[in-house]
């Protein structure tokens, strides 16, 4: 009798592993999915819901044609999370992304573009991507635009555009909070104090 016991109990612990196993996992709204780009942990989540929505992801990327997705997917290709890499198509769909305008696109195309990641340095190009990212409000290209005008390159006649949307950045990081206050004083340098007192009261 312990022994069937013992046999029962088994086979429910083993059905309880396989059914967390075989957890089925939701494909991520639009908003869920924009957050954790935000955050950068849209690859982590992938890999942590055991890659079971690969084909989901596919489809939305492909047939959809949902920038968030096609960002995602462009990631999974180009850094080879769950399925195999393949960095040219990877930039493909992260451009494809980027045309529907998504800041985050954008602003990756822009970097990648600085830091010479995928691709050879262009600068020129970099500036296009970041300074679309920059006017639809992502910090990230904005601070990376200020430190590439911070060093001379791009046209003069864009710092007081750049000038007033860090000025009017909203964060609560202490670090970043004083690596804008830097940046606005070195852009600052650069224009006439009544063009920087305009760009101050200026919204974009």
């Amino acid at each position: 009798m312990r022994i069937i016991v013992l046999f029962i109990s088994l086979i429910v612990l083993s059905f309880g592993v396989q059914s967390k196993e075989l957890r089925a996992v939701q494909i991520y709204t639009d908003n869920q999915l924009l957050d954790l780009i935000k955050e950068n942990k849209h690859l982590g989540q992938v890999v942590l819901d055991d890659c079971q929505l690969v084909q989901d992801i596919e489809a939305r990327a492909l047939k959809a044609k949902m920038p968030s997705y096609q960002f995602l997917w462009g990631d999974m290709l180009a850094y080879g999370v769950c399925i195999k890499k393949d960095i040219s198509l990877g930039l493909h769909y992260m451009k494809l992304s980027a045309d529907q305008g998504l800041p985050e696109a954008l602003e990756q195309l822009g970097r990648y573009h600085h830091v010479g990641k995928f691709m050879q340095v262009d600068t020129d190009k970099a500036i296009i991507y970041l300074k679309e990212a920059a006017l639809l409000k992502n910090l990230n290209a904005q601070i990376r635009l200020a430190e590439i005008y911070q060093q001379g390159l791009g046209s003069p006649l864009d710092y007081p555009e750049l000038y007033s949307l860090l000025h009017h950045a909203v964060t609560d990081d202490k670090k970043t909070h004083q690596k804008i206050a830097t940046l606005l004083a070195s852009l600052a340098e650069k224009m006439p104090e009544h063009v920087v007192n305009q760009a101050k009261k200026q919204h974009y």
